[in-house]
């Protein structure tokens, strides 16, 4: 696959956070433009810059991993960046989704009678099924009760990405927007890495590029990240202030897709809250699209 731009844009913007000092190099001279130079990484990576610079034109393809390895370290990539940097490798020599086999269509993948039961036998906290493009395929009833300024009155479950970017409600459901918007660029960012031939995803930032300056401008950051554990603030129309715990948990049988749940500390004002957001939703079976 030819994603020489994407390789040479993620290299260059990783090299231009860093100062040489940083990297224990001393600074000689003015800088016309911040960050390390070509010749400065591939110094610090053991590499020569005719070499470095091939990389980063995008000619990643045939890298050994001893290569990339050394490329991470030097540019000092955190794990979920040198992760990106493998795949995009990968992704030039022709290798989908970091070695794995292409995934199966996910509506069917969560409309499996046995993935609803386990949504359903999670009461006491907010669960649902996420696809790699912020599609959210299947939520148990305090999911769907909680997403209910997203999902709005078409009752469809929504896309997450588009509800962020598209939507102003966006911005009253999120009191952190800007730190979860470019959680959800970065988190894109990493599953187009990981599977460059989804032509979904890639319709999907093409969309949100197009109508979203603030997505298009954190798009070009090149910034990855995985989502994992954590804690994420909410505004709930009916129930006011959340402030929730997180787990993503990876769903074996189905690649690519994610359970989510989220939770609040017990005795804690969002744990009360979160009970009356429970009393309030219907008790319906967890609903998949």
């Amino acid at each position: 696959m030819d994603n020489r731009a994407e390789v040479q844009e993620f290299l260059t913007t990783r090299r231009a956070r860093l100062t040489p000092d940083q990297v224990g190099l001393p600074t000689y001279g003015t800088r016309r433009v911040p960050g390390l130079r070509r010749s400065e990484v591939a110094a610090v990576a053991g590499l020569s810059v005719e070499y470095y610079a091939r990389l980063e034109r995008g000619q990643i393809g045939g890298a050994s991993s001893g290569v990339l390895d050394a490329l991470a370290r030097a540019l000092q990539l955190d794990e979920t960046e040198s992760a990106h940097l493998f795949d995009l490798a990968r992704a030039a020599d022709g290798v989908p989704t970091s070695g794995r086999s292409r995934r199966r269509t996910p509506s069917r993948a969560a409309s499996r009678p046995s993935l609803g039961w386990v949504l359903d036998a999670i009461t006491e906290g907010i669960a649902f099924v996420r696809d790699p493009r912020q599609n959210v395929l299947a939520a148990n009833a305090l999911g769907r009760a909680f997403y209910s300024p997203v999902i709005g009155d078409a009752g469809r479950l929504p896309n997450l990405a588009r509800f962020q970017f598209l939507d102003p409600a966006s911005r009253d459901f999120y009191p952190d927007w800007e730190e979860l918007a470019r959680m959800c660029v970065a988190i894109m960012r990493t599953d187009a890495g990981r599977d460059p031939h989804d032509r979904d995803l890639q319709d999907l930032v093409g969309e949100l590029s197009t109508r979203s300056e603030t997505f298009r401008r954190l798009w070009a950051d090149h910034d990855v990240r995985t989502h994992g554990t954590g804690t994420k603030r909410f505004r709930h129309p009916v129930v006011g202030e959340l402030t929730l715990a997180f787990e993503e948990l990876s769903i074996a049988a189905e690649p690519g897709l994610a359970l989510f749940v989220y939770t609040a500390e017990p005795g804690s004002p969002s744990a009360e809250r979160l009970g009356l957001l429970a009393s309030w939703a219907t008790p319906t079976q967890a609903t998949v699209d």
